[in-house]
């Protein structure tokens, strides 16, 4: 059987699910390369903070230079991880769609049932066929989406670590 004949045997549910895939897929590529990006920039990011931060600061208190220098490394990384909350919304929903489309495919196996009795296997096959279809197109989306967003999560954190670091050291001196 062909990809598309399992997409179509899993009805709308799996059109739904194909197209949280691509949206997902497309989000993930896009933050991994602006998270590249991010860290190929590193030192003119460093820079930029270090210049605005003693601007801002100037003769002022250590205290509030530290919230300020915390403050102003969240925002940077706070503009990364747009697109984020979206990867892991797909990889939440995936799995509870995959499941809509099990309940529907049980759902239609039985009604064939109903309606024609045990007497042809073959008529409720299609329901039951379309729940196994969905519940597995529901953890193929899932999956990846999970491993990415999580792998995309920690490398901001490390990338938050470093750039306040790198800008506490330049800053105040300190080692």
């Amino acid at each position: 059987m062909r990809l598309f004949d399992y997409i179509h045997q899993g009805g709308l549910v799996m059109y739904v699910l194909l197209f949280l895939n691509i949206i997902g897929f497309a989000l993930l590529f896009w933050k991994i390369f602006t998270i590249l990006d991010a860290k190929k920039q590193f030192h003119s990011t460093v820079k930029s903070l270090r210049e605005s931060l003693k601007t801002a600061l100037g003769s002022g208190d250590t205290n509030v230079g530290m919230n300020l220098l915390k403050d102003e490394v969240q925002m940077t990384v706070h503009k990364l991880e747009s697109g984020l909350n979206t990867i892991k919304i797909i990889a939440s929903i995936a799995p509870l769609l995959g499941l809509l489309g099990t309940v529907l495919g049980i759902l239609s196996a039985f009604r064939v049932i109903a309606d024609a009795g045990l007497s042809n296997p073959a008529l409720f096959a299609g329901g039951i066929s379309m729940a196994l279809i969905t519940t597995v197109g529901g953890l193929i989306v899932a999956i990846p989406h999970f491993v990415g967003y999580n792998y995309l999560v920690g490398a901001l954190d490390d990338y938050e670590i470093q750039l306040e670091k790198t800008l506490v050291k330049e800053v105040y001196g300190a080692k």
